[in-house]
């Protein structure tokens, strides 16, 4: 197992599917996790259980679309355990969300629902937090992307702009912080095993439960969120210290 004693992360979209799966590989690995996302409920079971198998985690209301519950989940972070060297960016709404519309069809609202959470979330907390986790000796940003910025479907044309601009963010923020000691990666998960996954599975299967095309996936079986999480904490560790403006795929393929 890594090692992440001594670390503290953020993990938005931590209430449930891959951000769940991320906070308690964190907390498993030693990290303090701090677990923000928007339902109060979710957030306390996932802490529940990170400290019922002995980790440290703290819970945080947050919503990805309001700048001031951002602010507020960042100063909450700091205030209880100091500084801060692990961000991971995994809230995120699908296309699903607002009915995917083709890219011409989509209107004003249906593009902000999808990038207010998926990219202004992400590109506000990376400028409140970047500059104070340079002051950590090591520090790591991870954002969760997802194949379809580069399968370009049609129908998941806002979902796919949103997440191709968060690479995008990525990759130069990786260039941009190296000299501070902080690695910036990408993961981008193809189907997993979430509530997401189950919705994609069904609109495009007839309804069909997500268990129905295991049997066509590369293995066998459909990825789950430990494997999302088991390659976040990989990263964030000392076996990952040299990786850094990566783009991993996660998809079987």
């Amino acid at each position: 197992m890594f090692s992440l004693e001594g670390r503290v992360a953020i993990v938005t979209g931590a209430g449930r599917g891959i951000g769940r799966g991320i906070a308690e590989g964190l907390a498993l690995s030693g990290a303090k996790v701090v677990c923000a996302a928007r339902t109060r409920s979710q957030l306390d079971e996932v802490v529940a259980s990170i400290e019922s198998s002995g980790g440290t985690a703290m819970a945080f209301e947050m919503d990805m679309k309001v700048l001031k519950s951002l602010q507020g989940g960042v100063d909450a972070a700091v205030e209880t355990y100091g500084q801060l060297d692990i961000l991971v960016n995994n809230a995120g709404v699908g296309s699903a969300a607002i009915n995917r519309p083709a890219v011409a069809d989509a209107s004003n609202e249906q593009w902000n629902t999808l990038l207010d959470v998926n990219l202004w979330g992400p590109i506000f907390l990376c400028r409140k937090l970047v500059p104070h986790m340079r002051e950590a000796e090591r520090s790591d940003v991870v954002m969760i992307s997802s194949i379809a910025a580069q399968a370009l479907n049609p129908g998941y044309g806002v979902y796919s702009v949103s997440k191709a601009a968060l690479e995008a963010m990525a990759h130069t923020l990786a260039r941009e912080e190296k000299s501070h000691g902080m690695r910036v990666n990408m993961i981008a998960p193809g189907l997993v095993d979430t509530d997401m996954g189950r919705k994609i599975v069904a609109a495009t299967s007839g309804g069909a439960p997500i268990g129905d095309v295991e049997a066509r996936m590369p293995f066998g079986f459909v990825c789950t969120a430990d494997d999302i999480a088991a390659t976040v904490t990989h990263l964030c560790s000392e076996d990952g210290r040299y990786i850094t403006n990566q783009r991993i795929t996660i998809s079987g393929d």
